[in-house]
């Protein structure tokens, strides 16, 4: 067998550790600061080091863990400024994503979108936490594949990425999750009614709120 082709069997496993060390990260299971115990983890998940050591080198690329000097990898810790930061650059991007998909996307796409909404509401009524996080990020996502726009599309999946456990945490508690559901409510009314400025403007409260719903959670600094 050739290299190539044991690496195209290696895959399916690589992608299920990530997706589970993902998850762990996202749920807290693995907290912001946790050294990534190659073996432990490796014996939780009944898989070699080999592929394990692969998916936590693609999780440092993503941003979501540090290679530590004397320590190995870590879950990153990030401090109130740099979500502060990244969570205004992602309100910007998808601000203006929006206003260019309510001029130029298609029935199909706004579709897709509302069916992704549906898919997310069934979800909070079942009170899938974990799967409505997921669908909620895909909504996000594809608002701003609907400007198609690769540069914009690829800047806003790299900060997505990384906030990923900020995300998360920012529908902890009832009011809080009831208050994100509300607001997209609004911003699928919005964009299927191709209303720029109302989407830009809900997108914007949105990614606000975002923030003011994870600042106390935050350490000061990194």
């Amino acid at each position: 067998m050739s290299d190539a082709d044991a690496r195209i069997e290696r895959l399916p496993l690589l992608d299920a550790i990530l997706s589970r060390l993902r998850d762990m990260i996202i749920e807290g299971q693995l907290p912001p600061g946790t050294r990534l115990n190659e073996g432990q983890i490796g014996q939780q998940l009944g898989v070699s080091r080999t592929p394990l050591r692969e998916a936590i080198k693609y999780l440092a690329s993503e941003g979501l863990v540090e290679l530590v000097p004397a320590r190995g990898a870590v879950v990153k810790q990030f401090g109130a400024r740099e979500v502060r930061d990244m969570l205004e650059v992602i309100r910007i991007l998808e601000q203006q994503a929006g206003i260019i998909a309510c001029a130029q996307a298609t029935d199909a796409g706004i579709a897709g979108v509302r069916t992704l909404h549906d898919r997310m509401l069934d979800c909070y009524a079942r009170r899938d936490r974990m799967a409505y996080y997921k669908l909620n990020q895909a909504i996000h996502t594809a608002i701003v594949a609907l400007a198609d726009n690769g540069a914009l599309s690829e800047v806003h999946a790299r900060l997505q990425t990384r906030l990923k456990r900020v995300r998360f945490i920012g529908h902890e508690g009832a009011e809080k999750w009831a208050s994100a559901v509300a607001e997209h409510e609004r911003m699928i009314a919005a964009l299927e009614a191709r209303d720029a400025d109302g989407l830009s403007d809900i997108l914007g409260r949105h990614l606000t709120l975002a923030w003011e719903r994870v600042r106390d959670d935050l350490p000061a600094q990194t």
